[in-house]
């Protein structure tokens, strides 16, 4: 008896057969973690367990420009207040700029100050703070989609008092 040979149908070929709509259904993207400037401090200077863990979940990595100018600051601020010797402040500088290429970055724009410029939910709130927060709510993402990271309680009020997700 002879054997037939199989023949590959449209799933097997990873097409849709003739005639099916294509599926309306995509892929959910990662969520958002928005990293603000106390918690990648918390990991770079005093290596935080739970901020290390919270910057390392899964999800998209988002930050302000002002983060980099903050914690570049930081660590130099450290190092002079001898909180951190020169190979210390190389190796956290090191981890700085791997965690920039690797996390996308926005710009303080001017549709940022504006939002700055307005209240916020828990008042009162120091400008630098309002620059994250005014960042993650022009993410464009419902709240609920977007996780703040955070070590400042008025940002972490904020962020909470807006719908956001805090860890």
């Amino acid at each position: 008896m002879a054997r037939r040979k199989a023949t590959a149908t449209p799933a097997r070929r990873g097409r849709r057969p003739r005639g099916q709509p294509a599926s309306r259904t995509r892929r959910p993207s990662p969520p958002l973690r928005y990293i603000e400037s106390s918690a990648l401090l918390a990991a770079l200077l005093d290596q935080d367990v739970s901020a290390l863990e919270a910057l390392r979940a899964e999800g998209q990595r988002v930050t302000s420009a002002l983060t980099f100018a903050e914690a570049s600051r930081a660590l130099v601020r450290a190092r002079v207040m001898e909180r951190l010797t020169a190979d210390q402040e190389r190796a956290a500088l090191r981890a700085l700029r791997t965690f920039q290429r690797r996390t996308s970055v926005v710009a303080v724009s001017d549709d940022v100050l504006r939002r700055v410029a307005r209240p916020f939910p828990v008042e009162p709130i120091r400008t630098l703070d309002a620059v994250h927060l005014a960042t993650a709510e022009l993410l464009g993402e419902p709240p609920p989609l977007v996780t703040v990271v955070t070590r400042d309680a008025r940002v972490r009020d904020n962020a909470s008092a807006l719908g956001y997700t805090v860890a």
